[in-house]
């Protein structure tokens, strides 16, 4: 059961278990909730991924994020093909919880395609544009 309806009006400084929150988040039928990647000290939405309850926790003990792969069906701990990793700086969950806000440090790309950003297709007067190119060659980025 979803407690954060709960909690709407809880005063800045209330705290509750980790694990009780942890239960009380909304997964989908595949038991996964998005994640937004933010980078922490500029604010720049870096990507979104999927976690599932163990990529969370292994997330928290770790500090290296860790996703759920829906198209290998795996974990997908960042960075271990590319190098590019994410350090978790700090984690939160919004006023629903039904999604994740991990404010991490990356390292280099966070896009396969070698982008620092995955948003990089930036809608502009009834057109798409394209405003960043690739920081590295993802043919050489995921050669490792």
């Amino acid at each position: 059961m979803n407690s954060f309806k709960n909690h709407e009006k809880s005063h800045k400084g209330e705290v509750r278990p980790l694990e009780d929150v942890l239960e009380s988040l909304t997964y989908n039928e595949d038991g996964l909730i998005p994640a937004i990647a933010q980078q922490y000290e500029s604010g720049e939405v870096l990507m979104m991924a999927w976690m599932d309850r163990a990529s969370i926790e292994e997330t928290l003990q770790t500090g290296r994020v860790c996703y759920w792969s829906r198209s290998r069906r795996s974990y997908w701990r960042k960075g271990e093909s590319s190098g590019q990793v994410q350090q978790l700086k700090s984690m939160a969950f919004d006023c629903d919880g039904d999604t994740i806000l991990l404010k991490v440090d990356q390292t280099g790309p966070a896009c396969h395609t070698g982008r620092r950003s995955c948003f990089f297709h930036r809608v502009d007067e009834g057109r798409v544009v394209i405003d960043s190119d690739p920081i590295i060659d993802p043919d050489t980025l995921y050669s490792r």
